[in-house]
């Protein structure tokens, strides 16, 4: 297996790049702009590259890496905010990450990154009428992506594009190890162009404890729009069921300390793992 190298926009104090070190990926370059956190991360990580400003920031200039992860601001997204979703000047960074993907794939020839990691508020979901999480996915997928019948995004789901694959889930922190409720958004997009991963990564780790109880996933498509993509949503993990030119999707709902995350076994024992660990740790092993 080849070492996967991984980027790192709007770093904080490290948290994509520790995640990427345990799972054995090599982090390359990060982009913070605040003195405290770059100090952090010189420390512990002296050998990745410091961009900083992420607005200053070309990905046709900068070594190309194989998954550039993302937790852009969240503030314009948050409940607790003034809700100006991506139009807000924090939140529409997030478009900037996505240029940075798009001029490195074309530097490299659509090679890499292959993976594109997001992490956000809950609230992404409802900003802007719910209307922000679909500029999201069209962004990303380069296409137009329906709503779902309901009118509300599912707390899991996921878009086939021609561009991409795009899976997403909310995963709640204090089902691994953190000692606070904390619920974020998981988003993992795969522009490869065969076997595609997204919905792998999110929904299906490696030997979980299993939940008995499986539930079908429903598929949304809008009335008269074009086939060139598909929103799959569920309101759990358990199985997911799609046309007959795809394959079943299967998740494994684990349950921890009542809650419905899934687990990670290793040497025959469940050990918890951050959530920027899980998804970075499947994004290798699904390479």
């Amino acid at each position: 297996m080849k070492t996967l190298t991984l980027g790192s926009l709007f770093d904080g104090i490290g948290g994509w790049q520790l995640a990427a070190v345990r799972a054995g990926i090599v982090p390359i370059w990060s982009s913070e702009i605040e003195a405290f956190p770059i100090e952090v991360t010189k420390r512990h990580f002296p050998r990745t590259l410091q961009f900083g400003d992420v607005t200053k920031l070309d990905g046709a200039r900068i070594p190309p890496v194989d998954i550039i992860c993302a937790g852009s601001p969240c503030q314009d997204l948050s409940v607790a905010g003034k809700r100006a979703g991506l139009a807000g000047e924090r939140s529409g960074l997030f478009v900037q990450a996505i240029n940075i993907v798009r001029q490195m794939r074309r530097a490299t020839g659509g090679q890499k990154p292959r993976f594109f990691v997001w992490e956000n508020v809950p609230g992404a979901f409802s900003s802007n009428h719910r209307q922000d999480f679909r500029a999201v996915l069209e962004e990303i997928g380069q296409a137009e992506i329906p709503m779902p019948r309901s009118g509300r995004w599912a707390d899991a789901g996921m878009v086939r594009t021609e561009a991409a694959d795009i899976a997403w889930r909310v995963l709640d922190a204090q089902y691994w190890g953190v000692p606070q409720r904390r619920k974020r958004i998981f988003l993992v997009a795969d522009f490869a162009t065969s076997e595609r991963c997204a919905a792998k990564v999110l929904f299906e780790p490696a030997s979980v404890p299993r939940d008995s109880t499986a539930s079908k996933g429903t598929e949304d498509r809008a009335p008269g729009r074009s086939q060139d993509s598909i929103v799959y949503t569920s309101q759990n993990y358990s199985e997911w069921r799609r046309n007959e030119k795809l394959t079943t999707l299967r998740a494994a709902g684990g349950n921890y300390g009542g809650g419905s995350e899934n687990l990670v076994r290793q040497s025959g024992r469940s050990q918890r793992e951050t959530t920027k660990e899980l998804a970075i740790s499947m994004c290798r092993k699904e390479s």
